[in-house]
Order: structure tokens, then C-alpha cells, then sequence
């Protein structure tokens, strides 16, 4: 079973420290440049990589990484599929999201930046995207995440966001609400499957701004 981030540690932010939401932890880091940050499964977690720097915690976590490249009964990751995430920045608040093939990384799409957004709201849309493209298609390819959030969204049918909606962010509640009739709408064959990162590093289809 995949591990749901319930903690979050803010290493560089407006102050830093240990929250246990993800709303909390954008206050924290929302216009703050070169923010640091990460989510963890448990406190225990989150407070013993807040006890050490941002860089050495990076440092240890690659190196533990490192350990499984070569173990064969890990899990691989399934090919062809669709690898897909968002990109939400720090300073401006833009958000943006994009499909790639997994073993390739060639671009397949992409949309945005749209103002005044949220990670989670894009890797939702980004699955959806991808969903209604390969039905298109007549494709049962599987399609990749990182968010265990966007996938239980997708799973519900629903996007459960705390955004609030703006003049600026209007684009994106138009968006999430055809993606939700999408969802309501239609029946997919393919399967949404989770990106295990501290196996296989970061998703094909990830920005590189971490």
C-alpha cells in the first residue's frame, strides 16, 4: 500500500518547521523563494529529517536509494505506459502539468502554467488528461503518479480541494469540473498506478525544479 504524506517539514519558508497539513505548509512556502520542504508518512519521520539540514537529509535519502537499483524482486515499473505530474511554483503560485511517455519521456502534452493553483489539483487533472486522450485513442496503456491524493481523487470521481475560487483560478474550477463530468461520464480500461520515487527515482514526466 502506498504511504500518504500526513506530515510536512518546511527546512527554508516564511517558518520553518514541522506541520501536519499540506495547506499549512503552503502558507509556508507560497511566495518564498528556493522554498525547501517535504512530506512524510509519520512524525517520527518528519521530525528526524527536520533535526538534520535540508542538504544532508538529500544527500542520505539518494544514497539509501542507491541501495535498491540493483535488487531484483523490487517491483519494476510497467512499459509502455503514461507517466504524468504538475509543477506548482513557489514564488508565483503557477501551476502546470504534463503527460509523457514513461520510458521514453517524450512529451505527449501540456498545459498551463495557470495562476493561482495547486499540486494536487494539477496531478488530478494531468490523470484525467491522460485518461481521456488514450480513450480516445483506444488505448488501455496504464498511467502513472506520484500523488496518492490525485489518484484517490480520480478513484472518488471527485476533486476534494480546500482552494478557494478566485477571479484568478476561475480557468481551473472550469477545468475541474469537466474533468469531474469526465469522470462521471465515462468507464476506462486503464490502469492508474502509483510511481514508486524511492525505488525508481522521480517520475519520467517530473519538471526537475525539486
Amino acid at each position: 500500500m502506498a504511504k500518504i504524506n500526513k506530515y510536512y517539514v518546511v527546512w527554508s519558508g516564511h517558518t520553518p518547521g514541522i506541520y501536519n497539513t499540506w495547506d499549512e505548509c503552503q502558507k509556508q512556502i507560497k511566495n518564498y523563494p528556493n522554498a525547501k520542504y517535504k512530506g512524510f508518512p509519520t512524525r517520527v519521520a518528519a521530525e528526524n529529517a527536520y533535526k538534520s539540514n535540508y542538504e544532508n537529509f538529500i544527500s542520505k535519502d539518494i544514497k539509501s536509494k542507491a541501495l535498491f537499483k540493483d535488487d531484483d524482486n523490487l517491483p519494476k515499473p510497467v512499459f509502455p505506459s503514461i507517466a504524468v505530474d504538475a509543477a506548482w511554483n513557489t514564488a508565483t503560485g503557477y501551476m502546470e502539468y504534463q503527460g509523457v511517455d514513461a520510458q521514453s519521456k517524450r512529451l505527449i502534452f501540456h498545459q498551463g502554467p495557470y495562476p493561482d493553483g495547486t499540486n494536487n489539483i494539477g496531478e488530478f487533472l494531468a490523470i484525467v488528461h491522460a485518461l481521456a486522450l488514450l480513450k480516445r485513442n483506444n488505448s488501455n496503456l496504464p498511467i502513472y503518479s506520484d500523488s496518492m491524493t490525485a489518484i484517490t481523487w480520480v478513484r472518488n470521481r471527485k476533486a476534494n480541494t480546500k482552494l478557494a475560487k478566485t477571479h484568478e483560478n476561475a480557468i481551473l474550477f472550469e477545468l475541474i469540473e469537466r474533468a469531474e463530468k469526465w469522470l462521471h461520464e465515462n468507464i476506462w480500461r486503464n490502469q492508474i498506478l502509483k510511481w514508486e520515487t524511492p525505488i525508481w527515482g522521480e517520475i519520467p514526466a517530473d519538471f526537475g525544479r525539486k
